[in-house]
């Protein structure tokens, strides 16, 4: 355990070392290359930004305005708690937009059922299982100015409803 402890820790200094090491063997200038590639991921996220703000925005929303419950009320009623427990909806939810968010109503989760409950492993399962569409989205077609996204908000969000169904299924199955 201690070698491994060990090798965790020089990894990453040997990695600098390393790339510094091959690009002066290759004769690149690598303070110039290195400056190039900081100032472009700092034009990235320039152009990020915004569209980030917003979804920061929305789930904050999304949150404070009781949209979350009201969900969660309805589904609750159209679904028995058997087929999808209501707890997890705000967390379905706000896992569209938002990972952090979702980790914040996650450990909501995990103190009010307990890690070990059905619904707690059910919403583990579920942040597994599930991707931040709309981050996902703006991050990647943002970064390279796709305006046209044709099907993917389709297909990510029927792969988000197959990924639901899978950890809910996966979670009875557990217990």
């Amino acid at each position: 355990m201690k070698f491994l402890l060990y090798l965790s820790g020089i990894m990453i200094p040997f990695t600098v070392f390393y790339i510094i090491g091959c690009g002066m063997l290759a004769k690149v200038p690598v303070y110039d290359s290195f400056v190039r590639g900081a100032k472009g991921g700092l034009d990235t996220v320039v152009r990020l930004a915004p569209t980030l703000i917003g979804l920061m925005t929305a789930t904050g929303v999304l949150r404070a305005s009781g949209f979350l419950d009201a969900a969660a009320d309805v589904i609750g009623r159209i679904f028995p708690n058997e087929m999808f427990p209501s707890a997890l909806v705000p967390l379905a939810i706000v896992r569209i937009f938002s990972s952090g968010a979702a980790n914040g109503l996650l450990l909501d989760i995990y103190s009010q059922y307990g890690t070990d409950s059905l619904t707690g492993l059910t919403a583990s399962l579920l942040m597994c299982c599930t991707e931040t569409v709309f981050y996902t989205m703006s991050v990647y077609y943002t970064s390279i100015g796709i305006k046209r996204t044709r099907y993917t908000l389709c297909g990510a969000l029927i792969a988000l409803l197959a990924g639901t169904a899978a950890c809910v299924w996966l979670a009875r199955r557990m217990v």
